[in-house]
């Protein structure tokens, strides 16, 4: 029986990265996390490569699984250049470490963003053979990553696994970001300060509980190490459910028994975001049923998480 591989957790402290490492724990499969400098580029690198050099030296079988990235849709070009660049550098000191350790069977999960990728796409729902449109410098940025490791799988016999996730959301979603419309609309109800949105209510979303989202990821680890070695999978990570922003403000209005305080703004940034971004999956369809955490149910406990950071300052505006 193959040895079970260590799953290295780059991004350990957000939003998916955190959900990850705990479903792994609560599977008893061994994990480990990294403390990055992220603000120092350099120094990122350094740390990631001195870390990868190590973790794929002393295991028979390795997982990055990479949950890393500041970036939101509203982010700067040169902010985001700078997150694809400390990627690329990573990606070539992980295949040196590789090359000098060809024994170790490493795989790479990728987490990209379904919306980023596909807002400049026509005829909704969205799958796998659709081809990618992005909108704005942060899709752009996460095609780009995908690219980058993509490239570096196909020249070093790695297998990746890229996901692109819908919206994910549920407990522990950073508020002090302009995203998250859940989290910040939970944060609204309970400081009631209102909340500035700048697209229509009528706008659809896939929401993706980020508990479930962490099952899938480590499924489909374990579906990549039946494959090829050197396979390359590309899925997208949804609930397959299209929601309204008007159903979401009126989930959370049912839950709280109070009317969320919301008000229409505008913002430079709402011709990143398209009115209808369906998804559906046709890739490794097993997966999908781990979405299951119904909308009110991720909701509820997204509010009780959120009671508990009410100090955290709100951005003035929040993308979806």
């Amino acid at each position: 029986m193959a040895e079970t591989p260590l799953r290295w957790v780059i991004g350990a402290g957000g939003l998916l990265g955190k959900a990850v490492v705990a479903e792994a724990r609560r599977r008893a499969v061994p994990v480990t996390t990294t403390d990055v400098p992220w603000e120092d580029p350099d120094a990122s690198v350094g740390v990631l490569g001195d870390a990868g050099d190590w973790l794929v030296g002393t295991n028979a079988s390795l997982d990055v699984v990479w949950c890393a990235g500041a970036g939101v849709v509203g982010t700067s070009k040169e902010v985001l250049d700078t997150e694809l660049a400390v990627f690329r550098a990573f990606l070539e000191r992980l295949a040196e470490a590789t090359r000098r350790h060809p024994k170790t069977r490493v795989a790479l999960f990728l987490a990209s963003s379904a919306g980023g990728v596909y807002a400049g796409s026509s005829a909704p729902p969205f799958t796998e053979a659709d081809e990618p449109r992005p909108l704005a410098p942060y899709g752009e940025t996460k095609l780009a990553m995908e690219r980058a490791a993509a490239e570096v799988a196909r020249r070093h016999g790695l297998s990746l696994l890229v996901g692109r996730f819908a919206n994910l959301y549920g407990p522990g979603q950073r508020l002090d970001k302009q995203q998250g419309i859940v989290s910040q609309l939970c944060r609204s109800q309970l400081t009631r300060q209102p909340l500035s949105i700048y697209v229509s209510l009528d706008t659809a979303r896939d929401y993706l509980y980020v508990a479930d989202a962490a099952r899938m990821v480590l499924s489909g680890l374990d579906r990549l190490a039946a494959e090829p070695a050197g396979s390359l999978v590309t899925k997208i990570f949804c609930s397959q459910i299209s929601t309204t922003l008007a159903e979401v403000v009126g989930t959370l209005h049912r839950i709280s028994k109070r009317r969320p305080p919301v008000v229409l703004g505008l913002s430079q940034n709402a011709r990143f975001q398209p009115p209808d971004l369906r998804f559906r999956s046709t890739v490794w369809p097993e997966l999908d049923r781990l979405a299951s955490t119904p909308l009110p149910e991720g909701m509820a406990a997204t509010l009780h998480d959120v009671t508990t950071a009410r100090c955290v300052p709100q951005p003035a505006v929040c993308a979806l």
